[in-house]
């Protein structure tokens, strides 16, 4: 069998329907979560499920630099033994994980020493003076580069206080570093949002034995020690909505995936798929995905709906350009300071494709109706449109597409270009 998850090109000639059931890797953002808490928790962690992806294996080489033991059994199952012993031992390398380097910050504000945090090239470019700003408000010495505002951080944590903090914008990452922070701080840390964003942190807090409050939109917890606790990792609906995309680009086509999480905030693009007129169902105690091919019409996707499906907008936008009318996302201005500038990133791809898009200062015009072409794309090392623009090409684009920086996509789904020609029937192949 051919390696495709290293191809730093992938080229993909349309297959016929999208069908069948498929597995996705354990919820990225759960994973991080799972070790980071896992590690400043006393005693043992149990973790199935946990996702095989470069970002979750940076997190974890991470904790590791604390003195933290972690171990996987037979079965795939990781033990994570804590709490955090000392100040890293080294450089912490998170790759391309803003996830990681962001909600790691947080853990790292609250040990006593010094902690250097980095990553890749694309992540050096992303903002992190939205965490380091709090952290600082915390008590922590937090240092970077362009005055704190890009990675390398370096952190002198210790000796935190809580704070009451209203975030500029809506980030479950920056909620979330404040809240791991504030598991080491005197006092009560409190988070207040605008616009309320994913729970994954202050759900499994409590898990572990946090003292947790949400009230609305403020959510506060207790310094306080964590216990270890057994976690079971569900499928990451941010993959599963590649799927769902798959089968609303192609006649006669239905996909399954099992065992999402279904989470506050985590599904929200398949409301915005059925307002689209997608035939899409999710249960809500299973967490099975299904979804059949149905025509779509354009809708208006606004800054209310953002936080809910940050990480699903291209895969929205892809649909969207073969929905009837006309599709308008707006106060998505978060998206510029992703893993690549997703708002021009997801423009380009479209046009790759063939689709009339107008990019706007914090969001995207686009004319549906369109009929793709096979197109060449730039991911910009982005995983998203690396795989939005692979299920293009694999369900919709005629001819032969070529994706670049698909090396990308190992970092969140290992294996995902063999699925894709197995579900659809595409040829999928490393380019040149």
């Amino acid at each position: 069998m051919v390696h495709l998850d290293g191809a730093e090109v992938l080229r993909i000639s349309r297959g016929e329907q999208a069908r069948g059931v498929v597995t996705v890797p354990g919820d990225k953002s759960v994973s991080h979560r799972a070790l980071l808490l896992g590690a400043m928790a006393d005693g043992i962690t149990t973790i199935r499920g946990l996702s095989r992806g470069q970002d979750v294996q940076h997190t974890r080489r991470a904790v590791e630099r604390f003195g933290v033991t972690v171990t996987e059994t037979g079965d795939g199952t990781v033990r994570v033994e804590g709490p955090l012993r000392h100040e890293p031992d080294d450089v912490l390398d998170h790759g391309n994980a803003g996830t990681g380097i962001r909600l790691m910050a947080g853990v790292c504000a609250g040990v006593k020493g010094l902690s250097v945090l980095t990553g890749d090239q694309y992540l050096r470019r992303r903002p992190m003076d939205r965490v380091a700003l709090p952290m600082r408000e915390m008590g922590a010495h937090v240092e970077g580069r362009d005055g704190g505002r890009l990675a390398p951080l370096v952190i002198r944590g210790g000796r935190l206080r809580g704070i009451t903090y209203e975030p500029p914008q809506a980030s479950a990452q920056v909620k979330s570093a404040v809240l791991l922070a504030g598991l080491s701080a005197s006092g009560v840390t409190t988070v207040v949002e605008e616009h309320p964003t994913r729970r994954h942190t202050e759900e499994m807090m409590a898990q572990f034995g946090a003292r947790v409050t949400i009230d609305g939109p403020r959510v506060s917890v207790e310094s306080g020690p964590l216990s270890g606790t057994d976690v079971v990792v569900p499928g990451d609906p941010s993959q599963a909505a590649f799927w769902a995309l798959a089968a609303l680009l192609t006649e006669a086509s239905e996909v399954t995936v099992p065992g999402l999480y279904t989470g506050y905030g985590r599904s929200d693009f398949v409301a915005v798929l059925a307002r689209m007129g997608a035939d899409i169902e999710l249960d809500p105690v299973s967490g099975d995905l299904t979804v059949r091919h149905a025509p779509l019409w354009g809708v208006d996707i606004t800054a209310a709906d953002i936080p809910g499906i940050v990480d699903e907008v291209p895969a929205l936008a892809m649909a969207a350009a073969v929905a009837g009318g006309t599709t308008v996302i707006s106060g998505a201005a978060e998206l510029r300071a992703k893993e690549s500038d997703r708002i021009a990133s997801t423009a380009g791809m479209l046009r790759a494709f063939g689709v009339p898009v107008t990019e706007t200062e914090d969001g995207l015009v686009i004319e549906g109706g369109a009929q793709l072409r096979a197109g060449r794309v730039d991911s910009c090392g982005d995983h998203r449109i690396a795989m939005t623009a692979a299920v293009a090409a694999a369900c919709a684009a005629e001819g032969s597409s070529e994706i670049g920086d698909w090396d990308a996509v190992a970092t969140s789904y290992p294996g995902f270009a063999a699925q894709l020609a197995r579900v659809t029937g595409a040829v999928v192949e490393p380019g040149q």
